[in-house]
């Protein structure tokens, strides 16, 4: 309690911390020769085995279209951290993922900016594709923000792996300080580390996310916030308080 009366910067992830993390498939869009519904079924048999929340919708888009996947003909199935999965689908080999994904694996795509989330998708080498998803801002997240400046809260921070387009969306509705985007998990550790050593006098730095891959942040927090009820087993468990129905206005 001590700790959180001095706290002056509040370091935020951003999916399903200050976002719903309930995402939905709003439009898939097809550039390679596989028409949309072929092109679905390839991001689904990717994302079968991922429990990942962009997975989850995928997975729903394609289920609501009445339609079954055969796990006998998925193999392989890889996480790449941060970026997102590969997998076998029968004979094609197929990634689904984010925008450095792309860059990593040196795959030409057209397009790097969007509005918001998008899940890239690459067929046999070659680009196919990719999903555009929505997710929402929490209805209270501008009241909890308010709230912490008038606390005294001096810097209000966001970190995300999401891209720079959807974070600067988010960022500018809220009146965030600044945000860190395209992130992977030990980029997150390495920025806030970069944020610790920038405090002022004895200022705290807190933070709050919801995931696995927060925990290494949360642990090295002097305040470490879990969104408790839809947060990850590693966030919960690291942080210092959790919060029990997922509003940052509990903060």
């Amino acid at each position: 309690i001590d700790v959180l009366a001095a706290v002056k910067t509040v370091v935020f992830d951003k999916t399903g911390t200050l976002t719903r993390g309930v995402f939905k498939v709003k439009e898939v869009v097809n550039l390679n020769g596989f028409s949309k519904s072929r092109l679905l079924e390839f991001a689904a048999a990717a994302e079968l085995q991922s429990n990942h929340p962009i997975a989850v919708s995928i997975m729903a888009a394609f289920n609501e279209a009445g339609r079954e996947l055969d796990p006998a003909l998925i193999s392989d199935h890889a996480d790449i951290a941060g970026q997102g999965v590969k997998a076998r689908y029968g004979e094609h080999s197929v990634m689904v993922g984010n925008d450095s994904l792309l860059h990593l694996k040196s795959i030409d795509h057209p397009q790097c900016e969007f509005d918001g989330t998008v899940s890239h998708i690459v067929v046999d080498g070659s680009y196919a594709g990719y999903i555009t998803i929505d997710d929402e801002i929490k209805p209270d997240a501008e009241s909890a923000l308010k709230s912490l400046r008038q606390q005294g809260v001096e810097q209000v921070v966001m970190l995300t792996g999401d891209n720079a387009c959807a974070a600067g969306a988010v960022a500018n509705r809220l009146g965030i300080d600044s945000f860190y985007a395209d992130l992977l998990p030990e980029d997150k550790v390495n920025i806030f580390e970069k944020l610790t050593r920038q405090k002022s006098g004895d200022g705290k730095i807190a933070f709050v996310g919801d995931g696995i891959n927060d925990a290494p942040v949360l642990a090295r927090a002097d305040v470490g916030v879990a969104m408790g009820a839809l947060g990850s087993d590693a966030a919960v468990e690291t942080a210092d308080v959790g919060l029990m129905n997922d509003s940052p206005l509990k903060m």
